[in-house]
């Protein structure tokens, strides 16, 4: 099965988009270039309007990343300039928020963490370290930050705040779930770490390290878990390679899989997963995204694909 584009935007970037995310309702629309700006839209059917162009970085600008809106209308962005603002809509005026410096070279990813855990946003590195930024009730800002992968780390992506399976109801109560707070990696070392937040020492811990790629690990993307049994976490690599990573239970080890026995053509730069957790987005270098989707035999196939002509 072959995908058509259903529409185009005018986003009026001077130069190369590397990001698009929309919000929580898909009622808006932030892109992040390298002309070191960021554009949000409203997004309404077919229809695009753009409503604030956000400038301060001094490099281009990576990834931008939504909040959960209980937290209100806010946006993260990182940049090769090595910093991460947060933007924040008060009364249809955007204004930042947050500077974050803890990193002296470019900041390549950013993720924000369930909304049950909070405000939380980690950032990845090319210093090799990651950091979480947290908001506190007071007004203030935490920050964490340590040493993940000796060349450079490219990315983060959140573990779901639920086990897969955790989630118990109890007869004329609420459901009781078992929360957890990790989240994943991804390095120039070509590795995977998992990350656990241990409240004793206040730092973040290396749980387990994944290795399974011959080359700088580009993306990692943790699978929501709605309806899953287990945990599943995607990563892809300038090795040119997919690798489907699957954990039975939180004590269980990893298992890794490829998602096609032969390489893709080109690099493969994001793996990005649906609401649901049953559908895995490829973005690779041949300018093509392709979906695929797990058979009962627990083998992978490519249920459609997306060529471009840029």
């Amino acid at each position: 099965m072959t995908a058509t584009t259903s529409q185009t935007i005018e986003t009026h970037h001077e130069d190369m988009i590397h990001d698009a995310q929309l919000d929580y309702y898909s009622r808006r629309l932030a892109t992040a270039s390298s002309d070191r700006t960021i554009k949000i839209f409203d997004v309404d059917g077919d229809k695009q309007q753009l409503v604030e162009t956000l400038k301060g970085h001094d490099g281009p600008v990576w990834q931008v990343a939504w909040a959960h809106p209980k937290f209100g209308s806010i946006l993260a962005s990182c940049s090769y300039d090595g910093r991460v603002f947060i933007w924040k809509e008060q009364n249809g005026a955007w204004s930042k928020i947050k500077e974050h410096t803890a990193h002296t070279a470019s900041v390549n990813s950013i993720s924000w963490a369930p909304h049950e855990l909070g405000p939380i946003l980690a950032c990845a590195s090319s210093d090799g370290k990651v950091s979480t930024l947290e908001y506190k009730d007071d007004g203030s800002w935490d920050t964490v930050s340590f040493d993940a992968h000796t060349i450079g780390c490219n990315a983060v992506s959140w573990a779901p705040s639920a086990i897969p399976g955790s989630l118990v109801q109890v007869t004329g109560g609420a459901p009781n779930v078992n929360i957890v707070n990790r989240f994943a990696s991804a390095g120039c070392d070509n590795l995977i770490k998992i990350w656990s937040w241990k409240e004793d020492l206040n730092t973040w811990k290396e749980e387990e390290t994944l290795d399974g790629h011959s080359d700088w690990v580009r993306d990692v993307s943790w699978a929501p878990n709605i309806g899953l049994p287990k945990s599943y976490l995607a990563s892809c690599s300038q090795d040119k390679t997919v690798l489907i990573w699957t954990q039975d239970t939180p004590t269980s080890k990893w298992v890794k899989k490829s998602l096609r026995q032969e390489k893709f053509p080109d690099v493969v730069w994001r793996v990005s997963w649906s609401l649901s957790g049953n559908i895995l987005a490829v973005s690779s270098g041949d300018n093509k995204v392709t979906l695929w989707k797990e058979n009962l035999s627990g083998d992978w196939e490519c249920v459609s694909e997306l060529e471009e002509n840029a």
